[in-house]
């Protein structure tokens, strides 16, 4: 078998395989660092060496090596045909990083398949999230319930943090893009508008259409886009590196610690960012018909009471309330059932966006629905 010189004093010793022959007859003796820098260029090398060795079944000695690591464990695993030999020597610091080698599947578990056609696997995954969510429901209502007992136990400073963070932060991206379709709305009604000589009527379709829908459901979007899947990704973070885990033992609740305080934040900020947002929008609505109809802007302030009754701003905020609680609802729901890997996590951020926005459309439809007669 091929050795390696001895090493000067103060040189690491390379890994080595020699022949001995000893009182009990010839034996395989290991020494040297098998340790992965000098493993590094001549791994293919040495398991080869080590699986010719293993060969003559003859006994292993690894008393003479002076450092391990897991790649020369490995190496050495490799070259024993992935099992340990029938006669083997070893340091008492070394034995414990074989066992685990020895406990090791040799091969990756068989991937399961998912029986049944994809329609009823789409049923039992949406009849799971249904339970979930239920759960997580019923969890918030008692936690609901304690925080109303001993006001002392409310999550304050969490709840402040995610209206900051949910709300105040969230408002220059809300501008923006209010702003930009309150311009497209404007200006496209009003062409419509000049036509038939009703230049007026665009403050009834631009306050309406502000305060009760676009609004409401505008800001809910981008806040289900930025602040929802944030809060998904934190929750996801927090499974991955054990610190839900860590939360359960300590005995402190999940939902009382961690999502109310986030339902309760978003719920809050919500129609603050909701009005913000609607001004916005109808500046730039005011200013698209100055430039397309010559509508002075104070005749569009004067207007826009009448043009728009009080029913309408209850409706548009109580809906923002609902859309707020609701998306930050979703949002902890993907987040607590990401799995402690990298790719669970993208996949519930994902999904949580696509579900928050998804329901707060139905929940906007179904509101416009019931509430169809009132304030118009």
């Amino acid at each position: 078998m091929g050795g390696a010189a001895l090493p000067l004093a103060g040189e690491t010793p390379a890994p080595s395989v020699r022949e001995e022959n000893t009182a009990t007859g010839p034996q395989l003796a290991v020494a040297g660092s098998w340790t992965l820098p000098l493993l590094a260029g001549c791994f293919a090398e040495l398991e080869a060496e080590v699986a010719a060795a293993a060969r003559s079944g003859r006994p292993w000695d690894l008393r003479g090596v002076r450092s391990l690591d897991g790649a020369g464990a490995v190496l050495l695993w490799r070259g024993w045909g992935h099992r340990r030999p029938a006669q083997l020597r070893l340091q008492p610091e070394h034995e414990a990083i074989f066992a685990a080698l020895a406990d090791a599947p040799t091969r990756p578990p068989p991937r399961q398949r998912q029986g049944g056609l994809p329609l009823t696997r789409a049923l039992l995954n949406a009849a799971d999230h249904a339970i979930d969510a239920t759960a997580l429901a019923g969890r918030l209502a008692i936690d609901t319930l304690g925080w109303l007992r001993h006001p002392a136990t409310i999550a304050w400073r969490e709840t402040s943090a995610n209206v900051y963070r949910a709300g105040t932060k969230a408002l220059p991206i809300t501008a923006l893009v209010g702003f930009l379709v309150g311009v497209t709305l404007s200006y496209l009604t009003s062409r419509e508008l000049k036509t038939f000589g009703a230049d007026i009527f665009v403050v009834n379709i631009l306050g309406i259409s502000v305060w009760r829908e676009l609004g409401p459901m505008l800001t809910a979007i981008l806040i289900a886009g930025r602040s929802g899947s944030a809060m998904t990704a934190q929750l996801g973070v927090m499974r991955v590196t054990q610190e839900l885990d860590a939360l359960s033992v300590m005995g402190i609740s999940h939902t009382a610690r961690l999502v109310l305080p986030k339902v309760l934040a978003l719920a809050l900020a919500l129609p603050l960012v909701t009005v913000w947002t609607c001004l916005v929008m109808l500046a730039g609505g005011m200013l698209a018909a100055r430039v397309q109809l010559g509508l002075d802007p104070l005749q569009f302030v004067r207007a826009l009471p009448a043009a728009v009754p009080d029913a309408n701003l209850v409706i548009g905020l109580a809906k923002a309330v609902g859309f707020g609680a609701l998306v930050a609802f979703v949002a902890c729901h993907f987040g607590l059932r990401v799995k402690p890997d990298t790719e669970s996590l993208g996949a519930g951020t994902t999904s949580s966006v696509v579900s928050s926005i998804t329901v707060v459309i139905m929940l906007d439809a179904l509101v416009a629905v019931l509430f169809s007669d009132l304030g118009l």
